[in-house]
């Protein structure tokens, strides 16, 4: 089996590449859990009722790389 570690990032990002061009051929026979439609209700009536507020991509990196882990 190949070892993922041994692969350069070009390799990686390619067999990432690959594998969700894959997946995605047979999109519309799959459905998403129960769970993330109740996800997207929530955030869609938190956004509604101004409990929430949309943030740039540029941002959200930012907060994420700021975060303790």
């Amino acid at each position: 089996m190949l070892s993922i570690e041994n692969l350069t990032r070009t390799e990686k990002l390619r067999m990432m590449e690959v594998i969700w061009d894959d997946l995605s051929r047979d999109a519309e026979t799959f459905s998403s859990p129960e769970w993330h439609a109740q996800a997207l209700k929530e955030a869609e009536r938190a956004l509604a009722e101004n409990q929430t507020h949309f943030v740039s991509w540029e941002t959200a990196k930012k907060m994420l790389r700021d975060s303790p882990r």
